[in-house]
């Protein structure tokens, strides 16, 4: 699965083409909006960028208007997030998330059964996928908060130990 993954063509907040293979092995996904009732989860999400990015993790955050609370261009993302929430971690071109015209990285990304075993649709914004380095793809939900037990002990379980 990681290599299909690994493969996908991605487009950055900044326009640059890139793929997962460029960044971290341990990454969480996350489709986010700037208006979203969830956005205070931004906090959250460069939290664990701060704690774990140095030992082969990253946040990577997907803007998405699929469910109509996302700016519209992104330099507005861009601003908000950075000035609102500080966010650090990589930032890509908006997406849809759902449907015929969902991105690629997504269509594969829900095909993941979440923990009560449900793959398919985004179910609402802020929605997580932690891919380890084995390339085993876990899914949580929006109300899923980043820094959940389940979630940190997944990464920290998927880096190297700390020296």
């Amino acid at each position: 699965m990681t290599e299909n993954l690994n493969q996908i063509p991605l487009t950055t907040i900044d326009g640059a083409t890139t793929t997962l293979a460029d960044y971290a092995p341990v990454k969480l996904i996350v489709n986010v909006a700037s208006r979203c009732g969830l956005a205070p989860q931004y906090e959250k999400l460069e939290q664990l960028q701060k704690t774990y990015g140095d030992r082969g993790f990253t946040v990577l955050g997907f803007p998405s208007n699929q469910f109509l609370q996302e700016l519209s261009d992104t330099d507005k993302i861009k601003e908000y997030c950075s000035t609102t929430w500080g966010v650090t971690f990589p930032m890509f071109d908006k997406v849809k998330v759902n449907g015929k015209s969902a991105h690629p990285l997504y269509g594969e990304l829900t095909k993941t059964p979440d923990a009560a075993g449900k793959a398919g649709r985004v179910k609402w914004n802020f929605e997580k996928f932690v891919i380890t380095p084995d390339g085993q793809v876990h899914r949580f939900r929006p109300t899923v908060e980043p820094d959940a037990p389940e979630i940190v002990a997944l990464i920290e379980s998927s880096l190297p130990a700390q020296a």
